[in-house]
């Protein structure tokens, strides 16, 4: 039970300060270089696929067998492409939308990570489930990971005119499914071990898709410069000194 409310805490902690911290970034940057973006873009994705890739599945492989492994991968990205074809995707940077459109936009952006979200509390609550190091380092992560998705609902919201408590509000709301799918993983992760692993491995899974999908494209798309190229390799080697310690 305890790890239950742990878990629960920790994941809304972290979705509604990482989104909320973005919200507040948004403010203070005003208008963020595309290199600037672009890096922080591809930080984020690097660290998330090291993290991923040399600690959740591993772990979940070690768990329940390679097999189970890779069926709550597979799981995992067909569930976030489902969810994906049904949440249209808006370019942030198109100057062509009318300033309602913009607000729209980052309220569609807003409802999109809500979403995604929700898989990424499932890797927490089942992470602290087998151990206090994976969920916190999974943790870490995920809430450094939200704090561009904030900055990326709000900017739009901001050009639109929006107000500013509105727009911090709106972050704040989009990090709460965090908490929820934190304990969702961590009832789970109670019942038995191959559900722990099968949690483990579909939240790999999303994780996976939205980094590859999503975070290093978009980070090329934000700025096609070296220099978010750079942010994915630091991201990365980040990760692999996290996933080491």
């Amino acid at each position: 039970m305890d790890t239950i409310i742990t878990s629960t805490l920790l994941g809304f902690l972290v979705g509604m300060a990482g989104t909320g911290a973005g919200g507040v970034a948004a403010f203070l940057l005003r208008r963020p270089s595309r290199r600037f973006m672009g890096t922080i873009l591809g930080l984020s994705g690097g660290l998330m696929m090291a993290i991923v890739c040399f600690e959740l599945l591993p772990e979940a492989f070690e768990m329940a067998g390679l097999a189970i492994g890779i069926a709550g991968i597979i799981l995992g990205v067909g569930l976030v492409t489902l969810i994906d074809m049904m949440v249209p995707d808006r370019d942030i940077t198109d100057k062509k939308v009318r300033s309602n459109g913009y607000i729209r936009m980052g309220m569609l952006l807003g409802i999109g990570i809500a979403i995604h979200n929700f898989p990424e509390g499932l890797a927490i609550g089942s992470g602290l489930a087998v151990n206090l190091r994976l969920g916190f380092r999974l943790a870490f992560v995920i809430g450094f990971h939200n704090v561009p998705e904030g900055v990326a609902m709000a900017m739009p919201m901001i050009v639109g005119g929006y107000s500013r408590i509105k727009i911090f509000l709106a972050t704040i709301v989009a990090g709460v499914p965090l908490g929820l799918g934190a304990f969702v993983g961590a009832l789970l992760g109670e019942i038995s071990p191959v559900l722990v692993s099968l949690c483990l491995s579909f939240a790999g899974g999303t994780m996976l898709y939205i980094t590859c999908g999503e975070l290093i494209p978009k980070s090329q798309d934000v700025y096609r410069g070296r220099t978010a190229a750079f942010g994915v390799i630091i991201g990365i080697i980040a990760g692999i000194v996290l996933s080491a310690i």
